[in-house]
């Protein structure tokens, strides 16, 4: 029987694997182009597909997962995931490359399967902490992708940003087989096609709808159109689950305050951490004649980062050791309130690098606290039957706002003209400053989350299961 430390280690592994591919390649989107010979418009469809990917396959397999084994659906997500870089590695044109990212998007999967494997395996009191250091390494994982994207380019090239994921997905996948006890916990129960399609339609239409705003304009038909879209495919798909007799995703469950809120705030974070991810490198590497930013190359960019991973990681790795000292609840206010803090600081003070890194640094204590806190609400208050699909549903809103957070981001930098070539320093300042409302709009929904309450006879650490049967919205 493995030991917990080698099943975590091995979720661990593919949980880094996936969160590096998401940032990893990010800075070096106009090498590609460069490389590939395309548009800046086809190249971000490099992003932008593995995006919309993660979008429909994140909750979809984590309720499978639920269904028919999480070891089983991780193992082949691990796969695909090895499968999807592969293809994006011997990617001869943009549209090879694109479908390679859109496969690589399908192990979004990973983090549920990730933390339903936890508890399902862990001990009551020791889920928290195995919550806290998968989410360190998620946090971490993105964060070392962009440290990484320089030094591996230049001195590699571009196509072992594929490469070396590759390795470690294979390698992962075997160790799912191998070390990965198969779940204890399975429904059994089976779900409609249209339950899956419509969970898939309605985040794409929104997705894309984001992406084109800033293209097109927001006023125009066709993004009027997708978002349109968007809503009436949503309203079909609650109205489908509510009168499924196996729905995709209890929809009961999300309308537990404490769920329902903390998703919320996802969505909220999520805008926060793709923008930073995807604007602070650009704003490093502006040339210094531009009258800001430090003309850092890709790696030096990389290198000033570096504090805020390390800073993500030991986050992380502390949120469920301090889990008897302060609940959930009160690690997601905190966390909210240094992401507050580090983008005010962005806005009005970076004028120095070590400014800019000692503000990222302040991010990273405060994402690495947020994130598995945001995990462990939606794991404490939910069944463990659903324990998959929830927190897919979780991550698949920090996805989504995380497009609509770079879509408003990139609208607010390139709102005034641009000075050589350049966004003005008040876009980025302006930027910032939009990202500290909405750190603070995440602080304020958090304090509306409850706490869970044991119920009489039950250890505390079982209070979010008795609540998700038990309370209403």
């Amino acid at each position: 029987m493995p030991s917990t430390r080698t099943t975590f280690l091995v979720l661990a592994a593919g949980s880094a694997a996936f969160a590096m591919l998401q940032s990893l390649v990010t800075p070096v989107l106009p090498v590609i182009q460069d490389r590939l010979g395309t548009s800046q418009n086809a190249v971000t469809w490099v992003m932008t597909a593995n995006l919309l990917s993660a979008a429909i396959f994140t909750p979809i397999l984590g309720r499978v997962g639920d269904a028919a084994g999480k070891d089983r659906v991780l193992a082949a997500v691990m796969w695909i995931l090895a499968a999807g870089c592969l293809v994006a590695a011997l990617a001869p044109n943009i549209g090879v490359l694109i479908a390679g990212r859109a496969l690589q998007g399908v192990a979004g999967a990973v983090y549920p399967l990730a933390y339903g494997i936890i508890r399902d395996e862990y001990p009551p009191e020791r889920v928290a902490a195995g919550v806290g250091g998968i989410s360190a390494v998620i946090a971490a994982g993105g964060g070392l992708g962009i440290v990484l994207a320089g030094p591996v380019t230049g001195t590699l090239g571009y196509t072992w940003l594929f490469w070396i994921p590759m390795a470690v997905s294979a390698a992962g996948a075997l160790a799912v087989h191998l070390f990965v006890p198969a779940s204890p916990v399975r429904t059994g129960a089976r779900f409609g096609p249209s339950a899956a399609l419509l969970l898939a339609a309605w985040p794409v239409c929104l997705l894309l709808a984001v992406g084109r705003g800033p293209e097109r304009g927001w006023g125009s038909p066709v993004v009027l159109g997708l978002f349109l879209a968007a809503a009436v495919l949503l309203a079909a798909w609650l109205v489908a689950e509510s009168r499924a007799a196996n729905p995709l995703i209890d929809l009961r469950v999300f309308r537990l305050p404490a769920v329902r809120r903390t998703n919320l705030v996802a969505l909220l974070f999520g805008g926060g951490q793709f923008a930073l991810f995807t604007f602070l490198p650009q704003f490093l590497q502006t040339p210094a004649d531009a009258g800001y930013g430090f003309g850092a190359t890709v790696t030096e960019a990389g290198l000033l980062l570096l504090p805020m991973l390390a800073a993500m990681f030991a986050a992380g790795l502390l949120t469920g050791r301090l889990q008897k000292v302060a609940d959930a609840k009160a690690q997601l206010f905190a966390g909210s309130v240094l992401t507050v803090a580090a983008f005010a600081a962005l806005a009005f003070a970076h004028d120095a690098p070590w400014q800019a890194a000692l503000a990222a640094a302040v991010f990273g204590v405060g994402l690495g606290t947020a994130l598995p806190a945001m995990t462990n609400l939606i794991v404490g208050n939910v069944p463990a039957e659903q324990a998959g699909a929830a927190s897919g549903m979780n991550a698949n809103m920090r996805t989504i706002g995380g497009a609509i957070g770079a879509a408003l981001v990139g609208a607010v930098v390139t709102a005034r003209p641009a000075v050589g070539g350049h966004p003005p320093e008040s876009g980025y300042a302006s930027g910032f400053l939009l990202l500290a409302a909405v750190a603070v709009a995440a602080a304020a929904t958090t304090l509306l989350i409850p706490r869970a309450r044991p119920r009489a006879g039950e250890p505390p650490t079982e209070a979010g299961r008795a609540g998700a049967r038990d309370r209403t919205a």
